[in-house]
């Protein structure tokens, strides 16, 4: 999948409301959906400190500080450098929400957990999983995953980014320019309006 293509998914994923925007407050409901999903309270300090890594990456993010991200914005700023230094900690961060016991690992139920508070469809999940899990020990670690999803955001081909987008939801393109597509969640449906 070309870096553009994977782009598109990202920003499907983020667009949780399907408006062809990514606004603040769906950004950083990822941190609070993946603390519900986990149990865990506000003032953990777990979720503190995803929810502070979280601003930090939507002021990084939001150029133009109107507190909405469209496509463009998303577009120009990803890459492998805002990966690095932004995305690769808040990531890491909400993979230590997932992590219930605190070994460093995701456990099927855990991986599951965390993808589907960050709208990804639970149908896929278990197969990003097996992709991910290569020596079959049934966890995922916290390096192995942000690098997969590293190469997914990069276009350099993820075995996760590949197994959560295969099927029917390979063809899902974020909104741009007045597009007609569909949302990355646990269905599909229209994501902006004809034109």
């Amino acid at each position: 999948m070309d870096q553009t293509a994977a782009h598109k998914l990202v920003f499907a994923m983020l667009d949780a409301d399907g408006d062809g925007v990514v606004s603040r407050e769906e950004y950083m409901a990822r941190t609070r959906n993946v603390a519900l999903a986990m149990g865990l309270k506000d003032d953990d300090r777990l979720v503190v400190t995803a929810r502070t890594l979280g601003e930090r990456a939507w002021a990084s993010m939001d150029a133009d500080r109107d507190g909405r991200m469209t496509f463009d914005e998303y577009a120009a700023w990803a890459g492998a450098e805002a990966f690095d230094t932004v995305c690769a900690p808040v990531l890491g961060a909400l993979f230590d929400l997932a992590d219930a016991d605190h070994d460093g690992a995701l456990d099927l139920r855990e991986f599951t957990a965390l993808r589907t508070a960050l709208n990804n469809p639970a149908i896929n999940a278990e197969a990003a999983f097996t992709a991910l899990d290569t020596d079959g020990d049934g966890r995922i670690r916290r390096d192995d995953y942000i690098a997969s999803i590293r190469a997914h955001v990069t276009g350099e081909g993820s075995p996760m980014g590949t197994a959560l987008y295969s099927g029917p939801l390979s063809d899902i393109p974020a909104c741009v320019n007045g597009q007609r597509a569909v949302r990355v969640s646990g269905h599909l449906r229209s994501l902006c309006a004809d034109s």
